[in-house]
């Protein structure tokens, strides 16, 4: 057991040492050593008669940590480097690992102790992100069912155990299915339309002479539905993705309504009328009401821009419909055709370590500080990890891995940053937070004929560069956190609709021109001759911008309503496909196909964070839409603005995480409350609106 690296408990986890036989054993000898230690607290707990921040906050969040670096080592892996033997033991252990987290939560001892900290003499002299951190304390002990008792509270804690399993198995169902389907192309027309990226992608993942596969993985089967000429293979490609892991043995259909179900059961419990009042009651946004108010008024607007879209498609393409699996096909022909240009032209400016320097240069010119590659200085769990450290001046304050590539065999799709290690003072010293960014982008293309050649860097799609820029952008608010308290530091305790302002922020500037284009420090230029994005691209790309975004905002309310009627009104009286197709009615142009059986592989809402909370990304989206402005308002070419302003969203946005409400966090930035008006500025939606 001395060996056994997942019982360090502190550092950066060795991940090369980090085997699928540690996980039953480390946490099997882990949870009874964190019991008798919860004990021992509860117990000098029940004599205190006025508990003190070091007596109760300091050993809780001691304890907190050594469970958190072992099992959360063990959910990074599970999303990067899945393996049948992993999974095995993940599940063996999440059922004691989530009893144990319940049992912490449900302490009445350490409840009683926060509620006597709140009460004490103490309190005047607490910090303001002490105040929250004990605040957010007695309101997560009530979500978690502590005033329950009896067969109550273990209905809940078993309640708990099922939802957490039930998540795990919907992501392994959805990653398995997504494996599972592959298209094999062999002849001339089958492959015609396809960009050469695509074609040397397909080429490496078939390993085969003559053989092109596609696969359901984003970077294969987005550009094809983009540009394969073939309706007949469009179709079957759009089928076999929005019918994922919903039917056979990885049929995700009976868990989606056993965990609505189970939610519902345990709103219920804690006396709320709907599992959406349960996830709100964390929120930023106040009540339901409130969430459907915005999303109404941004449908409006975008339901009417969404129809434009689809009448300028028909007339472009000579029919009178169009398939759901045409929409990409004509878009992407008519967006060429309209801004002559194809997203495959300018991969070739977007390598990406061109990307990385010209985002480092960027956030030096906002937030003044320097990142620099420290490549070896930490164990890595694949040879395409990277490691960089963040420098204030001469001072290293924050690290962060990036796992930049799509590996569909062991690592899940989509994008996220996680973090690694939190900031915190500990004694005299402060841990240096650490974070994971994870994207799923095109790799590198290595050489298959020549030994001599070098391979072709990953070259990057604009909206592969954008999801950089976003999952960094959450990154920095994990590393640039100056909040010395573990629990509220960095992206902790940041109510979870508002944790998207950072990300989404980042995005707007990808289209800044001096972020693209400055001669020295700009991120777009060509990976083999160094020329910069000539000036007819970048006219192009700004004009394209809010290319059928009428269409894109749509999508969001869609998902964003769906979530909210499953969470809040869904009763089992109509079948899934039922409420899909009546939501549908205002939120889709074209109408879901009988094949549509997408909410099987939802996991944002069934394997993620955000059940009834799906709206957070547009509620983020107004504030970081108005954040921005800030810069706007400024200009652009300003750059003792530039910097002014970006030292003002650092000390506030991104320094004060968790610590403040994220509404006084944006009005210390922005010196008001938001407004609706630059989102829909940003998305060309002003005049539909």
């Amino acid at each position: 057991m001395l060996n056994n690296p997942l019982l360090i408990g502190q550092g950066i986890p060795p991940f090369p040492e980090i085997l699928p036989e540690h996980v039953v054993p480390a946490v099997t000898q882990l949870l009874p050593e964190l019991e008798l230690e919860l004990e021992s607290l509860e117990n000098k707990l029940n004599g205190l008669e006025h508990p003190t921040w070091q007596d109760l906050v300091e050993p809780l969040d001691r304890l907190g940590d050594r469970l958190t670096w072992t099992w959360g080592a063990v959910g990074h892996l599970l999303s990067v480097k899945n393996s049948p033997e992993l999974r095995t033991a993940q599940e063996t252990m999440q059922p004691e690992v989530v009893k144990f987290f319940t049992r912490l939560s449900q302490s009445v001892p350490i409840y009683q102790a926060f509620k006597k900290l709140k009460s004490s003499s103490e309190w005047q002299n607490l910090e303001p992100a002490q105040h929250r951190i004990v605040e957010s304390a007695i309101r997560d002990a009530e979500l978690s069912g502590i005033g329950l008792t009896g067969a109550d509270q273990e209905k809940f804690n078993t309640i708990a155990i099922a939802l957490a399993e039930l998540s795990t198995k919907f992501a392994n169902n959805v990653l398995d299915a997504t494996k599972a389907f592959s298209l094999v192309l062999t002849t001339p027309e089958e492959l015609d339309g396809l960009p050469p990226s695509l074609l040397s992608l397909a080429a490496q993942s078939a390993g085969e002479e003559g053989k092109w596969k596609i696969t359901l993985d984003y970077p294969s089967y987005v550009p094809f539905m983009q540009h394969s000429t073939r309706a007949d293979l469009r179709e079957q490609l759009y089928k076999a993705f929005l019918s994922r892991a919903s039917s056979g043995d990885l049929d995700n259909q009976p868990i989606i309504t056993k965990i609505l179900e189970l939610r519902q059961a345990k709103a219920k419990l804690l006396g709320f009328n709907s599992y959406a009042e349960l996830s709100l009651a964390s929120k930023m946004a106040p009540e339901v009401a409130a969430v459907e108010k915005l999303l109404e008024e941004l449908r409006l607007p975008s339901y009417a821009a969404a129809l434009q879209d689809l009448e300028t498609l028909k007339e472009f393409s000579g029919k009178s419909e169009l398939k759901p699996w045409d929409i990409s096909f004509w878009a992407e022909r008519y967006r060429e055709a309209k801004f002559a240009y194809t997203d495959e032209e300018l991969r070739p400016y977007f390598p990406l370590p061109q990307v990385l320097d010209g985002l480092f240069s960027l956030v030096k010119r906002l937030f003044g500080i320097t990142v620099k590659p420290a490549d070896g200085k930490a164990p890595v769990w694949h040879e395409d990890v990277r490691f960089f450290e963040i420098w204030d001046q001469d001072q290293h304050i924050a690290s962060f891995y990036l796992d930049p590539y799509s590996r569909p065999a062991e690592k899940r799709g989509g994008a996220w940053m996680n973090d690694c290690i939190g900031r915190a003072k500990l004694g005299s010293e402060v841990r240096k937070p650490i974070a994971y960014l994870i994207c799923n982008q095109t790799p590198p293309i290595k050489d298959q004929n020549q030994d001599q050649a070098e391979d072709q860097p990953s070259l990057m799609t604009f909206s592969e560069v954008e999801t950089l820029f976003h999952e960094f952008g959450h990154g920095l608010q994990h590393m640039l956190t100056r909040v010395d308290f573990a629990a509220a530091a960095g992206i902790n305790n940041v109510e979870w609709d508002a944790v998207e302002l950072p990300s989404q922020f980042m995005e707007n500037w990808c289209y800044d021109r001096p972020t693209l284009l400055d001669a020295k420090t700009g991120m777009a230029r060509h990976y083999q001759t160094g020329e910069v994005l000539p000036e007819h691209y970048y006219q192009k790309l700004v004009s394209a911008k809010n290319y059928m975004t009428g269409s894109a905002t749509l999508r969001q309310i869609h998902f964003s309503l769906i979530d909210i009627e499953l969470h809040h009104r869904y009763d089992g009286t109509e079948t899934l496909s039922d409420l899909r197709s009546r939501l549908a009615q205002t939120t889709m142009i074209i109408p879901p196909i009988p094949e549509d059986n997408f909410l099987c592989s939802f996991g944002h809402i069934f394997a993620g964070g955000y059940a009834a909370g799906y709206y957070s990304y547009k509620w983020a989206e107004v504030l970081s839409a108005d954040a921005f402005a800030a810069f706007e308002d400024a200009g652009l070419d300003n750059e003792m603005a530039i910097a002014e302003i970006g030292k003002r969203y650092r000390d506030t946005v991104l320094a004060l995480g968790g610590s403040k409400h994220p509404l006084e966090v944006f009005k210390a930035f922005r010196g008001r409350e938001p407004i609706t008006t630059p989102l829909l500025r940003h998305s060309g939606l002003v005049q539909a609106a």
